[in-house]
């Protein structure tokens, strides 16, 4: 089968093959066909060394597919079940899954750097990305990592839910339980920033503002919800003219630099939240001073994978796509085939690209 692979970190191009195949499923695994794959910032993040992998690699993790093959002690699943990927299945047995915490588990985070899945070039091993590499036409994952939905949403839509959008709704509605009638200001209007302002304006926010440097985003982002906009360099004026000089009951950084969590601190009110969505580097620091922590009363919030159980969640935002409440397609910038996939890593790299989505036949 055909699959993109990332040999070294730093490689400005991912090798595209068509001599790849994956482990038939075990006993507690699946077989998904992939139908469609978003190009996230993530995948770029392991292309360049800001998040670990084992190499080599096929890259991919959000993803959505058809059952078409069942380990002998999976239940709930059949072959022909449309399926979100959900990359961080949980084990239901640790102490994070026990505690209600599943987005924390790590069981089956730890085998994918362990296990490789993928054979090339006469049976070299491959791994994949967070466990899943859904930049190839099948994986093969733990029956966990399979969440099954409606069949009536379309894979492109499916595909979206298994990391850009359940990471930025799960942020407003799981994390920082954004509440009706308060502000909120996201800095950062890739994928999933604009996901949080969908996010917000489904929970009810009054004002929203959008931040990121690039002004061509401001417009989609006014479209999917945000009633203001602005570039890093105008936050604080904009700060004045949104909230009155107050600050914004949720700031949200859905980056992933010191900069900017320090811009989401900034744009906070006294006593709100400041909710750190962006994936950064293990080497970015973010400092603060102790005063500030204590005296301005603000909370710093973790948000990994939205707070997800992805067994409630990825259904249900399903249902508000399908209800007109949840708009994915405008968050669409392009469909591609996976020969093009290089080129839309490269338009990722500049920044302008929104969600690129592989399709595969």
């Amino acid at each position: 089968m055909r699959a993109a692979l990332l040999h070294a970190v730093g490689d400005d191009k991912l090798d595209i093959r068509d001599d790849v195949t994956v482990a038939g499923p075990g006993p507690a695994e699946v077989r998904v066909k992939i139908r469609a794959t978003g190009v996230c910032h993530s995948d770029l993040s392991v292309m360049t060394g800001v998040l670990p992998a084992t190499l080599p690699c096929v890259i991919g993790h959000e993803g959505a597919g058809e059952v078409v093959e069942v380990g002998d002690h999976v239940t709930g699943l059949e072959p022909g079940d449309r399926v979100v990927i959900n990359w961080t299945p949980a084990c239901g047995t640790c102490a994070s899954c026990v505690r209600g915490e599943p987005y924390l588990c790590v069981t089956y985070v730890i085998r994918g750097f362990t296990e490789s899945r993928f054979t090339f070039d006469g049976g070299k091993a491959a791994f994949g990305m967070a466990g899943c590499g859904t930049w190839s036409e099948e994986v093969t994952i733990p029956f966990q990592g399979a969440i099954k939905i409606d069949p009536a949403v379309p894979y492109e839509v499916a595909a979206l839910i298994g990391c850009g959008i359940t990471t930025g709704l799960g942020s407003v509605f799981n994390t920082a339980k954004v509440r009706p009638g308060s502000t909120v200001a996201v800095i950062g209007c890739g994928g999933i920033g604009l996901s949080i302002i969908q996010g917000a304006r489904i929970a009810g926010a009054t004002k929203i503002l959008a931040v990121d440097p690039l002004e061509s985003k401001h417009t989609l982002a006014k479209k999917v919800g945000a009633t203001d906009a602005c570039t890093p360099d105008q936050l604080a004026e904009a700060i004045g003219l949104v909230t009155g000089g107050e600050g914004f009951d949720y700031a949200f950084e859905a980056v992933g630099r010191s900069a900017t969590i320090q811009a989401a601190w900034q744009a906070a009110r006294r006593g709100g939240d400041v909710v750190v969505v962006g994936a950064g580097a293990a080497d970015d620091n973010f400092q603060m001073s102790a005063f500030s922590l204590l005296f301005e009363g603000k909370n710093i919030l973790s948000s990994l994978y939205g707070n997800a159980d992805t067994r409630r969640d990825f259904p249900f935002y399903a249902e508000l796509y399908k209800a007109g409440k949840l708009d994915m397609d405008s968050m669409i910038s392009r469909r591609i085939r996976l020969s093009e996939v290089n080129d839309a890593v490269a338009a990722l790299r500049s920044g302008e690209a929104l969600r690129q989505i592989v399709l595969f036949d």
